[in-house]
């Protein structure tokens, strides 16, 4: 009936691969991302190196493997708002996200090699820069 490489193998032998396949994908719809701040942490790889903090959120920024990351999160989920988030390496060409979101801009990432990275966020009109971080 299959035929191929699958000659010799009946339904049973089958069923096992399929039984774990499913297993898997199940698990990643129970498993799904986190909510709230942890969600924010989860979105750029790396570890922190600076928060600047201003009047209606966060710039997040972190660095590891040759890249460094941006994020600007919301002190709390609301209405939609205008926010935005850009990156930039030494010598190298910002990167940004802008739009109207509830929760976040980015998170951005660009090749940094071990070159200094500065990023900036604003959220409504309300900004932050990191400066250089090196």
């Amino acid at each position: 009936m299959f035929g191929g490489m699958f000659a010799g193998v009946g339904r049973a032998g089958l069923l096992g691969p399929a039984v774990a396949v499913l297993a898997m994908a199940g698990g990643l719809v129970v498993f799904g991302p986190a909510g709230g701040s942890a969600d924010a942490a989860a979105a750029c790889a790396g570890r922190p190196v600076k928060t600047v903090g201003f009047s209606a959120g966060e710039l997040r920024l972190y660095k590891g493997n040759g890249y460094a990351c941006a994020v600007t999160v919301a002190k709390s989920a609301g209405a939609r708002r205008q926010m935005s988030v850009t990156i930039q390496a030494r010598g190298g060409a910002p990167a940004g996200d802008s739009g109207v979101y509830t929760q976040r801009a980015g998170p951005i990432t660009v090749y940094s090699g071990n070159r200094c990275v500065r990023a900036t966020g604003a959220i409504s009109g309300s900004s932050a820069q990191t400066g250089w971080v090196c």
